[in-house]
């Protein structure tokens, strides 16, 4: 018996995540989320493309709490004093 596993394609996938055809493709050139190909066609698993929804909020907190905290333009801006940005 095969089982019931639901496949998408690109336009369904845009749709399923609400954004753009061109972040689907453009996160495929850089090997960012699951799929295959059928033909030339590309092809998601929505489990997969489920499981790789979730990672990606743990990444970020991870990326947060590893990565010291960019200066702000105030930080920047108190660092020049009273001099201004032209001194």
């Amino acid at each position: 018996m095969l089982s019931e596993t639901k496949v998408l394609t690109v336009n369904e996938l845009a749709d399923y995540l609400r954004i753009h055809r061109s972040t689907v493709y453009r996160l495929l050139k850089q090997g960012l989320i699951p799929a295959f190909k059928i033909g030339s066609d590309w092809r998601f698993n929505v489990e997969a493309i489920d499981r790789w929804r979730m990672t990606q909020g743990e990444e970020r907190v991870k990326d947060r709490v590893s990565r010291p905290r960019a200066a702000t333009k105030a930080a920047q801006n108190s660092r020049r004093g009273a001099q201004g940005p032209f001194a």
